[in-house]
């Protein structure tokens, strides 16, 4: 175990929240999209649940507790349109590569390279998304970072 325990944990839960988050708001964001777009929301949504489910059995080994999916959540902007579906999925991925952001500084080894490659893949997603918006730039100079 981690010998930072509760930092290691509350990072870790703040990151699966954040992932329950991502996997909701694709459910609004994937219905207003089409094509390569609609498959790319599905690819992103699968990526989010695949990252939640290793996290809940690395939080539960031993003994832990995850913390529960919130029965809904309040998205920022109502989703009425593909131009807003891509603004949300821009702001999803930045907000959940924030959260692993944060958790590099509580984690160590396999962990933190977890949460390294979580950082990594809501960046490129990100700038995904940007590019299929028509956002310029389409890269930040510090994914996870406030602007």
């Amino acid at each position: 175990m981690n010998p930072s325990g509760d930092g290691r944990t509350n990072g870790l839960g703040t990151a699966l929240a954040a992932e329950h988050a991502a996997i909701f708001a694709y459910g609004p964001i994937g219905v207003r999209l089409t094509g390569p777009q609609a498959a790319d929301a599905r690819a992103a949504e699968a990526a989010h649940r695949t990252r939640r489910d290793a996290l809940v059995l690395l939080l539960t080994a031993g003994g832990g507790t995850a913390p529960p999916a919130s029965a809904s959540y309040e998205l920022p902007f109502p989703v009425t349109d593909p131009a807003a579906a891509l603004r949300l999925a821009v702001e999803i991925e930045e907000r959940t590569g924030a959260v692993w952001r944060a958790a590099l500084a509580t984690t160590t080894g396999a962990e933190r390279g977890r949460a390294l490659d979580a950082l990594t893949d809501c960046a490129v997603r990100a700038t995904r998304w940007r590019r299929s918006a028509g956002v310029t730039p389409a890269t930040v100079a510090f994914p996870g970072r406030p602007a």
